[in-house]
């Protein structure tokens, strides 16, 4: 059996097969609603076995796996191949794992040779009341925020991937934190005209959507303010949305528990392969 680049034509049986585990999938509906199934779409989206799928590999800037099983690996790295064009793997803690063990032992140090490995990253789905009151003054970020955003967002990037998001050649960070203050999907506190908290919309697709990019002012940490913040994030989402999720590191042991008294709760494991 091999794989296959999927098109329009394969979009219900795409659609079958993310409706399986739509939180841990939401990444790649994201990418199939910006259009992945067309010829110039953004990255490649492939199908297991050759004929009608039943498990997908994302190949772009991430490589997301989605499957039941640990069946179509072998394939999936021969599809790769050995010049590694992404920049992490992400997914499934089940599937991510043993797909870069396998890239590695198949292709060498190109895959094997990594920054960091986040093997553990609890995924957390939220979809009813929020247990803590929520911050009132949580609200969505206005064009007249984005320096201050920009400097949370940047802050929340360094520590959170220990570099700068603006050093590499081409970093389009700065663009793309203005098209989710664009698109409305930047949420914060502001005081004093300060961001001292922040959250975005990451992905969204199958009625999920995902929260990203939480960073709180670190004199503020330790004082609760974080959960009632996400709180009201949680609401924004859950106006548009079945059900809002979020992974996060599991050696955030604040984050996590933060996020657990909001009311998330866990509903698998993720990990992340950083090169």
């Amino acid at each position: 059996m091999s794989c296959r680049v999927l098109t329009f034509a394969d979009l219900p049986a795409v659609r079958r097969i993310l409706a399986a585990d739509p939180v841990s999938g939401v990444f790649v509906a994201s990418r199939v609603d910006a259009g992945i199934l067309s010829p110039n779409g953004p990255g490649m989206l492939y199908g297991w076995p050759d004929g009608e799928p039943s498990a997908l590999l994302h190949l772009g800037a991430n490589l997301v796996p989605v499957a039941d099983t640990l069946d179509p690996i072998a394939d999936f790295v021969e599809t790769v191949g050995r010049r590694r064009t992404c920049q992490s793997i992400v997914g499934p803690a089940r599937l991510a794992l043993p797909l870069w063990e396998a890239l590695g032992r198949r292709w060498g140090r190109s895959y094997s040779h990594v920054r960091e490995v986040r093997p553990s990253q609890p995924l957390l789905a939220f979809a009813g009341s929020p247990k803590v009151a929520p911050d009132p003054r949580l609200r969505r970020i206005h064009p007249g925020d984005f320096e201050s955003y920009y400097e949370a967002s940047v802050a929340m990037y360094r520590e959170e991937m220990g570099a700068d998001p603006g050093s590499g050649p081409g970093s389009n960070y700065r663009a793309y934190c203005r098209w989710l203050v664009d698109q409305e999907r930047a949420y914060g506190v502001v005081v004093d005209r300060r961001v001292v908290f922040k959250a975005d919309l990451g992905a969204v697709g199958g009625g999920v959507g995902q929260i990203q990019g939480v960073w709180l002012e670190p004199s503020l940490r330790g004082q609760g303010a974080s959960a009632a913040a996400m709180a009201a994030v949680a609401e924004y989402v859950l106006a548009e949305h079945s059900v809002a999720c979020l992974y996060v590191n599991d050696f955030n042991v604040r984050a996590v528990r933060s996020y657990l008294r909001v009311g998330f709760e866990q509903v698998g494991e993720l990990a992340t392969v950083l090169y």
